[in-house]
Protein backbone atom coordinates (compact mmCIF):
# COMPACT_ATOMS: atom_id res chain seq x y z
CA UNK A 1 0.00 0.00 0.00
CA UNK A 2 1.32 3.43 -0.88
CA UNK A 3 2.60 5.49 2.03
CA UNK A 4 1.90 9.18 2.48
CA UNK A 5 5.35 10.23 1.29
CA UNK A 6 4.89 8.35 -1.96
CA UNK A 7 1.37 9.67 -2.47
CA UNK A 8 2.70 13.21 -2.22
CA UNK A 9 5.70 12.42 -4.43
CA UNK A 10 3.47 10.87 -7.07
CA UNK A 11 1.46 14.07 -7.28
CA UNK A 12 4.57 16.25 -7.43
CA UNK A 13 5.94 14.25 -10.33
CA UNK A 14 2.55 14.27 -12.03
CA UNK A 15 2.67 18.06 -11.95
CA UNK A 16 5.84 17.76 -14.04
CA UNK A 17 4.16 15.34 -16.43
CA UNK A 18 5.94 12.27 -15.04
CA UNK A 19 4.14 9.01 -14.22
CA UNK A 20 5.87 7.40 -11.24
CA UNK A 21 3.92 4.16 -11.63
CA UNK A 22 5.15 3.77 -15.20
CA UNK A 23 8.71 4.51 -14.08
CA UNK A 24 8.61 1.82 -11.39
CA UNK A 25 7.03 -0.69 -13.76
CA UNK A 26 9.81 -0.07 -16.27
CA UNK A 27 12.53 -0.34 -13.65
CA UNK A 28 11.17 -3.69 -12.51
CA UNK A 29 11.73 -5.04 -16.03
CA UNK A 30 15.47 -4.17 -16.14
CA UNK A 31 17.69 -7.05 -14.99
CA UNK A 32 21.16 -6.29 -13.68
CA UNK A 33 23.79 -8.99 -14.22
CA UNK A 34 25.60 -9.17 -10.88
CA UNK A 35 29.16 -10.49 -11.08
CA UNK A 36 30.16 -13.53 -9.04
CA UNK A 37 33.80 -12.46 -8.60
CA UNK A 38 33.06 -9.76 -6.02
CA UNK A 39 32.21 -12.54 -3.57
CA UNK A 40 35.63 -14.23 -3.45
CA UNK A 41 38.11 -11.57 -4.64
CA UNK A 42 38.49 -13.06 -8.15
CA UNK A 43 40.00 -16.33 -6.85
CA UNK A 44 37.67 -18.88 -8.46
CA UNK A 45 37.33 -22.59 -7.76
CA UNK A 46 39.88 -24.23 -10.01
CA UNK A 47 42.38 -26.70 -8.64
CA UNK A 48 44.90 -25.29 -11.12
CA UNK A 49 45.05 -21.60 -10.46
CA UNK A 50 47.90 -19.16 -10.59
CA UNK A 51 48.46 -15.52 -9.81
CA UNK A 52 45.69 -13.14 -10.78
CA UNK A 53 47.61 -11.52 -13.62
CA UNK A 54 46.18 -9.46 -16.42
CA UNK A 55 46.01 -6.33 -14.29
CA UNK A 56 43.30 -7.90 -12.14
CA UNK A 57 43.76 -7.60 -8.40
CA UNK A 58 41.42 -7.35 -5.44
CA UNK A 59 43.06 -5.60 -2.49
CA UNK A 60 42.21 -5.99 1.18
CA UNK A 61 41.60 -8.81 3.63
CA UNK A 62 38.13 -8.20 5.00
CA UNK A 63 36.86 -11.40 6.65
CA UNK A 64 34.12 -13.49 5.06
CA UNK A 65 35.42 -14.34 1.60
CA UNK A 66 33.49 -17.20 -0.02
CA UNK A 67 35.77 -20.24 -0.29
CA UNK A 68 33.49 -22.74 -2.02
CA UNK A 69 30.69 -22.64 -4.61
CA UNK A 70 28.14 -23.34 -1.87
CA UNK A 71 29.39 -20.43 0.25
CA UNK A 72 29.35 -18.15 -2.78
CA UNK A 73 25.80 -19.17 -3.67
CA UNK A 74 24.68 -18.61 -0.07
CA UNK A 75 26.16 -15.12 -0.13
CA UNK A 76 24.54 -14.40 -3.48
CA UNK A 77 21.15 -15.52 -2.20
CA UNK A 78 21.45 -13.10 0.68
CA UNK A 79 22.48 -10.26 -1.66
CA UNK A 80 19.68 -10.87 -4.15
CA UNK A 81 17.26 -10.87 -1.23
CA UNK A 82 18.19 -7.23 -0.53
CA UNK A 83 17.81 -6.06 -4.13
CA UNK A 84 14.39 -5.29 -5.63
CA UNK A 85 13.47 -6.95 -8.92
CA UNK A 86 14.62 -10.05 -10.82
CA UNK A 87 18.21 -10.17 -11.96
CA UNK A 88 21.03 -12.25 -13.42
CA UNK A 89 24.38 -13.71 -12.38
CA UNK A 90 27.56 -13.24 -14.38
CA UNK A 91 29.87 -16.29 -14.08
CA UNK A 92 33.52 -16.55 -15.03
CA UNK A 93 34.82 -19.86 -16.34
CA UNK A 94 37.14 -20.14 -13.31
CA UNK A 95 34.03 -20.60 -11.11
CA UNK A 96 33.29 -24.17 -12.16
CA UNK A 97 31.66 -26.47 -9.57
CA UNK A 98 32.99 -30.00 -10.01
CA UNK A 99 35.18 -32.65 -8.42
CA UNK A 100 37.00 -32.98 -11.74
CA UNK A 101 40.18 -31.08 -12.49
CA UNK A 102 39.89 -29.83 -16.08
CA UNK A 103 42.32 -27.40 -17.60
CA UNK A 104 40.83 -24.37 -19.34
CA UNK A 105 40.78 -26.11 -22.72
CA UNK A 106 38.87 -29.06 -21.21
CA UNK A 107 35.92 -27.38 -19.49
CA UNK A 108 32.43 -28.66 -20.27
CA UNK A 109 28.85 -27.79 -19.40
CA UNK A 110 28.70 -30.48 -16.70
CA UNK A 111 31.35 -28.59 -14.73
CA UNK A 112 28.83 -25.75 -14.33
CA UNK A 113 25.58 -27.72 -14.09
CA UNK A 114 25.16 -27.04 -10.32
CA UNK A 115 25.03 -23.33 -11.11
CA UNK A 116 22.19 -23.95 -13.55
CA UNK A 117 20.14 -25.92 -11.05
CA UNK A 118 20.65 -23.20 -8.48
CA UNK A 119 19.76 -20.46 -10.99
CA UNK A 120 16.53 -22.28 -11.80
CA UNK A 121 15.64 -22.41 -8.10
CA UNK A 122 16.41 -18.72 -7.70
CA UNK A 123 14.72 -17.58 -10.91
CA UNK A 124 17.94 -16.06 -12.27
CA UNK A 125 19.41 -15.81 -15.74
CA UNK A 126 23.10 -16.55 -16.24
CA UNK A 127 25.81 -14.81 -18.24
CA UNK A 128 29.31 -16.16 -18.84
CA UNK A 129 32.93 -15.17 -19.42
CA UNK A 130 35.89 -17.26 -20.54
CA UNK A 131 38.81 -16.70 -18.15
CA UNK A 132 41.94 -15.65 -20.07
CA UNK A 133 43.99 -14.75 -16.98
CA UNK A 134 45.31 -16.44 -13.81
CA UNK A 135 46.91 -19.28 -15.74
CA UNK A 136 50.45 -20.36 -16.60
CA UNK A 137 49.72 -19.92 -20.30
CA UNK A 138 48.84 -16.26 -19.67
CA UNK A 139 51.97 -15.36 -17.71
CA UNK A 140 53.28 -13.22 -20.58
CA UNK A 141 50.01 -11.23 -20.69
CA UNK A 142 49.50 -12.66 -24.17
CA UNK A 143 46.83 -15.24 -25.00
CA UNK A 144 44.90 -15.05 -28.28
CA UNK A 145 47.60 -12.79 -29.76
CA UNK A 146 50.58 -14.81 -28.52
CA UNK A 147 53.31 -15.44 -31.15
CA UNK A 148 53.30 -19.13 -30.14
CA UNK A 149 50.58 -20.90 -32.16
CA UNK A 150 50.31 -23.62 -29.51
CA UNK A 151 49.41 -21.11 -26.82
CA UNK A 152 46.96 -19.40 -29.13
CA UNK A 153 45.34 -22.76 -29.90
CA UNK A 154 44.98 -23.50 -26.18
CA UNK A 155 43.10 -20.25 -25.60
CA UNK A 156 41.05 -20.60 -28.79
CA UNK A 157 39.84 -23.97 -27.54
CA UNK A 158 39.01 -22.42 -24.16
CA UNK A 159 36.99 -19.75 -25.94
CA UNK A 160 35.16 -22.30 -28.08
CA UNK A 161 34.23 -24.38 -25.07
CA UNK A 162 33.08 -21.28 -23.19
CA UNK A 163 30.75 -20.39 -26.05
CA UNK A 164 29.33 -23.93 -26.04
CA UNK A 165 28.81 -23.77 -22.27
CA UNK A 166 27.18 -20.33 -22.52
CA UNK A 167 24.81 -21.57 -25.23
CA UNK A 168 23.80 -24.50 -23.05
CA UNK A 169 23.27 -22.18 -20.07
CA UNK A 170 20.96 -20.04 -22.19
CA UNK A 171 19.07 -23.06 -23.48
CA UNK A 172 18.60 -24.57 -20.02
CA UNK A 173 17.34 -21.32 -18.56
CA UNK A 174 15.41 -20.18 -21.65
CA UNK A 175 17.25 -16.85 -21.52
CA UNK A 176 20.04 -15.77 -23.84
CA UNK A 177 23.42 -15.94 -22.10
CA UNK A 178 25.86 -13.15 -22.92
CA UNK A 179 29.33 -14.65 -23.36
CA UNK A 180 31.81 -11.80 -22.95
CA UNK A 181 35.37 -12.04 -24.28
CA UNK A 182 38.10 -10.03 -22.58
CA UNK A 183 41.78 -10.89 -22.92
CA UNK A 184 44.67 -9.23 -21.05
CA UNK A 185 46.95 -9.15 -24.10
CA UNK A 186 49.43 -6.31 -24.28
CA UNK A 187 52.98 -5.09 -23.72
CA UNK A 188 54.66 -3.48 -20.74
CA UNK A 189 57.04 -1.56 -22.97
CA UNK A 190 56.53 -0.10 -26.43
CA UNK A 191 56.30 -2.77 -29.13
CA UNK A 192 57.64 -2.25 -32.64
CA UNK A 193 55.00 -4.41 -34.37
CA UNK A 194 51.47 -3.78 -33.10
CA UNK A 195 49.92 -4.87 -36.37
CA UNK A 196 51.07 -8.49 -36.20
CA UNK A 197 49.70 -8.86 -32.68
CA UNK A 198 46.33 -7.44 -33.72
CA UNK A 199 46.19 -9.64 -36.80
CA UNK A 200 46.84 -12.67 -34.57
CA UNK A 201 44.08 -11.56 -32.18
CA UNK A 202 41.61 -11.05 -35.01
CA UNK A 203 42.42 -14.42 -36.56
CA UNK A 204 42.06 -16.17 -33.19
CA UNK A 205 38.71 -14.52 -32.58
CA UNK A 206 37.50 -15.49 -36.04
CA UNK A 207 38.43 -19.11 -35.37
CA UNK A 208 36.81 -19.03 -31.97
CA UNK A 209 33.57 -17.58 -33.38
CA UNK A 210 33.46 -19.88 -36.39
CA UNK A 211 30.66 -22.10 -35.04
CA UNK A 212 27.29 -20.36 -35.08
CA UNK A 213 25.00 -20.49 -32.05
CA UNK A 214 21.34 -19.62 -31.71
CA UNK A 215 21.16 -15.97 -30.52
CA UNK A 216 18.15 -16.94 -28.44
CA UNK A 217 20.59 -19.00 -26.37
CA UNK A 218 23.93 -17.19 -26.58
CA UNK A 219 25.18 -13.74 -27.56
CA UNK A 220 28.86 -12.98 -28.16
CA UNK A 221 30.39 -9.82 -26.74
CA UNK A 222 33.92 -8.38 -27.00
CA UNK A 223 35.49 -6.05 -24.44
CA UNK A 224 38.28 -3.52 -24.83
CA UNK A 225 40.65 -1.94 -22.34
CA UNK A 226 42.91 1.12 -22.33
CA UNK A 227 45.76 -0.41 -20.32
CA UNK A 228 46.53 -2.45 -17.21
CA UNK A 229 49.38 -3.46 -14.93
CA UNK A 230 51.99 -5.13 -17.11
CA UNK A 231 50.47 -3.80 -20.35
CA UNK A 232 51.03 -0.10 -19.86
CA UNK A 233 52.49 0.53 -23.33
CA UNK A 234 50.05 -1.26 -25.60
CA UNK A 235 46.78 -3.14 -25.23
CA UNK A 236 46.23 -5.34 -28.28
CA UNK A 237 42.43 -5.37 -27.85
CA UNK A 238 41.95 -1.61 -27.77
CA UNK A 239 38.62 0.19 -28.02
CA UNK A 240 39.19 0.92 -31.70
CA UNK A 241 40.09 -2.70 -32.40
CA UNK A 242 36.97 -4.12 -30.78
CA UNK A 243 34.64 -1.42 -32.06
CA UNK A 244 35.60 -2.33 -35.60
CA UNK A 245 35.47 -6.04 -34.85
CA UNK A 246 32.01 -5.84 -33.28
CA UNK A 247 30.63 -3.86 -36.21
CA UNK A 248 32.11 -6.23 -38.80
CA UNK A 249 31.06 -9.40 -36.99
CA UNK A 250 27.80 -8.20 -35.41
CA UNK A 251 28.75 -9.05 -31.85
CA UNK A 252 27.88 -7.01 -28.78
CA UNK A 253 30.46 -4.43 -27.76
CA UNK A 254 31.21 -4.31 -24.04
CA UNK A 255 31.91 -0.85 -22.66
CA UNK A 256 33.53 -1.19 -19.23
CA UNK A 257 33.50 2.07 -17.31
CA UNK A 258 36.93 1.29 -15.84
CA UNK A 259 38.59 0.58 -19.18
CA UNK A 260 38.93 4.12 -20.49
CA UNK A 261 40.83 7.24 -19.54
CA UNK A 262 39.43 8.69 -16.28
CA UNK A 263 38.39 11.88 -18.08
CA UNK A 264 36.39 10.04 -20.77
CA UNK A 265 32.62 9.76 -20.45
CA UNK A 266 31.45 6.26 -21.25
CA UNK A 267 27.88 7.58 -21.25
CA UNK A 268 28.83 9.81 -24.18
CA UNK A 269 29.96 6.76 -26.17
CA UNK A 270 26.59 5.00 -26.02
CA UNK A 271 24.73 6.92 -28.68
CA UNK A 272 27.78 6.88 -30.98
CA UNK A 273 28.33 3.12 -30.93
CA UNK A 274 24.57 2.45 -30.98
CA UNK A 275 24.40 3.87 -34.49
CA UNK A 276 26.55 0.96 -35.72
CA UNK A 277 25.69 -1.86 -33.28
CA UNK A 278 22.50 -3.76 -32.60
CA UNK A 279 23.25 -4.40 -28.92
CA UNK A 280 25.63 -3.15 -26.26
CA UNK A 281 26.97 -4.70 -23.06
CA UNK A 282 27.89 -2.49 -20.10
CA UNK A 283 30.24 -3.32 -17.27
CA UNK A 284 29.44 -0.68 -14.68
CA UNK A 285 32.33 0.10 -12.38
CA UNK A 286 34.02 3.03 -10.64
CA UNK A 287 37.66 3.69 -11.51
CA UNK A 288 39.70 6.09 -9.44
CA UNK A 289 43.07 6.20 -11.16
CA UNK A 290 42.73 3.36 -13.67
CA UNK A 291 40.79 0.10 -13.79
CA UNK A 292 40.55 -0.02 -9.99
CA UNK A 293 36.97 -1.32 -9.98
CA UNK A 294 35.58 0.32 -6.86
CA UNK A 295 31.97 -0.24 -5.80
CA UNK A 296 29.78 2.09 -7.82
CA UNK A 297 28.33 5.14 -6.12
CA UNK A 298 25.27 7.14 -7.09
CA UNK A 299 27.57 9.72 -8.65
CA UNK A 300 27.50 11.80 -11.82
CA UNK A 301 29.09 9.07 -13.95
CA UNK A 302 26.38 6.56 -13.08
CA UNK A 303 23.58 9.11 -13.33
CA UNK A 304 24.76 10.21 -16.78
CA UNK A 305 25.02 6.59 -17.93
CA UNK A 306 21.46 5.86 -16.83
CA UNK A 307 20.12 9.07 -18.36
CA UNK A 308 21.73 8.26 -21.71
CA UNK A 309 20.23 4.77 -21.68
CA UNK A 310 16.77 6.20 -21.07
CA UNK A 311 16.87 9.30 -23.25
CA UNK A 312 18.46 7.52 -26.22
CA UNK A 313 15.98 4.63 -26.01
CA UNK A 314 18.78 2.13 -25.46
CA UNK A 315 17.37 0.09 -22.59
CA UNK A 316 16.04 -2.62 -24.88
CA UNK A 317 19.37 -2.86 -26.70
CA UNK A 318 21.70 -2.79 -23.70
CA UNK A 319 22.67 -5.54 -21.27
CA UNK A 320 23.70 -4.04 -17.94
CA UNK A 321 26.34 -5.90 -15.95
CA UNK A 322 28.50 -4.93 -12.99
CA UNK A 323 32.26 -5.32 -12.59
CA UNK A 324 33.86 -4.26 -9.33
CA UNK A 325 35.70 -6.08 -6.55
CA UNK A 326 36.73 -4.65 -3.22
CA UNK A 327 38.19 -6.88 -0.50
CA UNK A 328 38.45 -4.07 2.05
CA UNK A 329 34.71 -4.11 2.81
CA UNK A 330 31.85 -6.58 3.17
CA UNK A 331 31.57 -8.35 -0.15
CA UNK A 332 27.83 -8.89 0.14
CA UNK A 333 27.27 -5.26 1.09
CA UNK A 334 29.29 -4.25 -1.98
CA UNK A 335 26.99 -6.30 -4.23
CA UNK A 336 23.84 -4.87 -2.66
CA UNK A 337 24.94 -1.25 -2.57
CA UNK A 338 26.38 -1.31 -6.07
CA UNK A 339 23.40 -3.01 -7.69
CA UNK A 340 20.89 -0.81 -5.90
CA UNK A 341 22.82 2.30 -6.94
CA UNK A 342 22.55 1.22 -10.58
CA UNK A 343 18.82 0.80 -10.08
CA UNK A 344 18.51 4.16 -8.33
CA UNK A 345 20.26 5.85 -11.22
CA UNK A 346 17.92 4.21 -13.72
CA UNK A 347 14.90 5.24 -11.65
CA UNK A 348 16.07 8.85 -11.53
CA UNK A 349 16.45 8.85 -15.30
CA UNK A 350 13.01 7.31 -15.76
CA UNK A 351 11.53 10.00 -13.51
CA UNK A 352 13.00 12.93 -15.44
CA UNK A 353 10.60 15.10 -17.50
CA UNK A 354 12.07 13.69 -20.70
CA UNK A 355 9.63 15.20 -23.19
CA UNK A 356 9.97 18.69 -21.75
CA UNK A 357 13.76 18.47 -21.67
CA UNK A 358 14.05 17.17 -25.20
CA UNK A 359 11.58 19.74 -26.49
CA UNK A 360 13.59 22.55 -24.88
CA UNK A 361 16.79 21.28 -26.45
CA UNK A 362 15.19 20.80 -29.86
CA UNK A 363 14.00 24.40 -29.81
CA UNK A 364 17.47 25.52 -28.67
CA UNK A 365 16.03 26.92 -25.45
CA UNK A 366 19.11 26.15 -23.38
CA UNK A 367 17.86 28.25 -20.49
CA UNK A 368 14.72 26.13 -20.13
CA UNK A 369 16.81 22.96 -20.36
CA UNK A 370 19.10 24.20 -17.58
CA UNK A 371 16.19 25.25 -15.35
CA UNK A 372 14.41 21.92 -15.80
CA UNK A 373 17.56 19.90 -15.18
CA UNK A 374 18.41 21.75 -11.99
CA UNK A 375 14.90 21.95 -10.55
CA UNK A 376 14.49 18.23 -11.09
CA UNK A 377 17.28 17.59 -8.59
CA UNK A 378 14.95 18.79 -5.81
CA UNK A 379 12.13 16.35 -6.66
CA UNK A 380 11.43 13.53 -4.16
CA UNK A 381 12.98 10.62 -6.04
CA UNK A 382 13.87 9.01 -2.72
CA UNK A 383 10.19 8.57 -1.87
CA UNK A 384 9.59 6.75 -5.15
CA UNK A 385 12.60 4.50 -4.51
CA UNK A 386 11.27 3.72 -1.03
CA UNK A 387 7.93 2.74 -2.54
CA UNK A 388 9.67 0.56 -5.12
CA UNK A 389 11.58 -1.24 -2.37
CA UNK A 390 8.44 -1.71 -0.30
CA UNK A 391 6.55 -3.24 -3.23
CA UNK A 392 9.41 -5.72 -3.70
CA UNK A 393 9.61 -6.48 0.03
CA UNK A 394 13.20 -5.39 0.53
CA UNK A 395 14.61 -3.20 3.31
CA UNK A 396 16.05 0.27 2.99
CA UNK A 397 17.64 2.81 5.29
CA UNK A 398 18.54 1.68 8.78
CA UNK A 399 16.82 -1.69 8.32
CA UNK A 400 19.00 -2.40 5.28
CA UNK A 401 22.15 -1.36 7.11
CA UNK A 402 21.19 -3.68 9.97
CA UNK A 403 20.68 -6.62 7.62
CA UNK A 404 23.95 -6.04 5.79
CA UNK A 405 25.91 -5.68 9.03
CA UNK A 406 24.33 -8.78 10.59
CA UNK A 407 25.18 -10.95 7.58
CA UNK A 408 28.72 -9.62 7.48
CA UNK A 409 29.16 -10.59 11.13
CA UNK A 410 27.68 -14.01 10.39
CA UNK A 411 30.30 -14.85 7.73
CA UNK A 412 33.25 -13.16 9.41
CA UNK A 413 34.37 -16.42 11.05
CA UNK A 414 35.37 -17.88 7.67
CA UNK A 415 39.12 -18.36 7.67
Amino acid sequence: MSNQNYTLARQIFADWGVDTEAAMDRLAQIPISMHCWQGDDVVGFEAKTGASGGGIQATGNHPGRARTPDELRTDLEFAYGQIPGNHRLNLHAMYLDTDANPDRDEIEYDHFAPWVEWAKEQGLGLDFNPTFFAHAKADDNLTLSHPDAGIRDFWIEHGKRSREIAARLGAELNSACVNNIWVPDGYKDTPVDRMSARVRLETSLDTMFADAHDPAQMLDAVESKLFGIGVEACTVGSHEFYLGYAIRNKTLLCLDMGHFHPTESVADKLSSVALSLDQILLHVSRPMRWDSDHVILLNDDILQMAQELVFADLLERTRIGLDFFDATISRTAAWVIGTRNMQKALLRALLMPREALMAAEASMDNTARLMLTEEFKDLPTGSVWAEFCARHSVDQGQALIGSLSAYDSHVSSRS
